[in-house]
C-alpha cells in the first residue's frame, strides 16, 4: 500500500492506522536512526544532545543544562563526566559564583558536533526525501501543535 492510500484509509478500518500507532511506529525507527546517527559519531543521545544546546547556546551552567534537556542534575554530571573525558567540553567554575560549574564545549567537541549535524542531516534527509519542502514545513507545524510537552516523557536514554 502505498504512502498516499494509507493516508486517505478510514483509521476504523484498521485500528493500527490510528494517528497514535502511527506516529509511535513512526517515532520508534526515528528514534533507532538517531541512535545511530549519535553512535557513528562516538556518543549517546543525551551527550549529543548536550553538545547541540551547547553549539547553539553558548557557554551555559551545568544547571541551566540539566533544565534545557530535562535531566536530573545527578544525570547531567554523567553525561558531562563522558564528555569531557573525551575532551568534548570543559567545565570551570564560574568566577561570579564558585559554586557554579560553566560548561563549554572545546575544539574537539566543535569538531564532533560538525559530524553529529551532518549524520543527522542525512538521516532527515532520507526520512522525508519523498515529501517536498512545503510539506515538511506543514509537518513541522502541524507537530508543534500536538499536545505534548518535554516533561511528558523525561529524556532516559543513554
Amino acid at each position: 500500500m502505498t504512502a498516499e492510500e494509507n493516508a486517505t484509509r478510514d483509521p476504523e478500518s484498521d485500528p493500527l492506522d490510528r494517528l497514535c500507532f502511527l506516529l509511535a511506529r513512526h517515532g520508534a525507527v526515528v528514534r533507532g536512526r538517531l541512535h545511530h546517527a549519535f553512535a557513528v559519531c562516538g556518543l549517546a543521545p543525551r551527550q549529543g544532545s548536550t553538545l547541540m544546546l551547547l553549539g547553539r547556546s553558548g557557554d551555559m551552567s551545568q544547571q541551566a543544562l540539566a533544565g534545557e534537556l530535562g535531566v536530573d542534575p545527578s544525570i547531567m554530571v554523567g553525561i558531562l563526566n563522558d564528555l569531557e573525558s573525551g575532551h568534548l567540553v570543559e567545565r570551570r567554575r564560574d568566577p561570579a559564583d564558585r559554586r557554579r560549574h560553566i560548561v563549554a564545549i572545546t575544539e574537539a567537541g566543535t569538531d564532533t558536533l560538525t559530524r553529529v549535524e551532518k549524520a543527522l542531516q542525512e538521516v532527515e534527509h532520507e526520512l522525508f526525501a519523498d515529501l517536498a519542502p512545503e510539506e515538511i514545513t506543514t509537518l513541522r507545524g502541524l507537530l508543534a501543535r500536538v499536545r505534548t510537552s518535554p516533561a511528558d516523557n523525561p529524556c532516559d536514554e543513554g
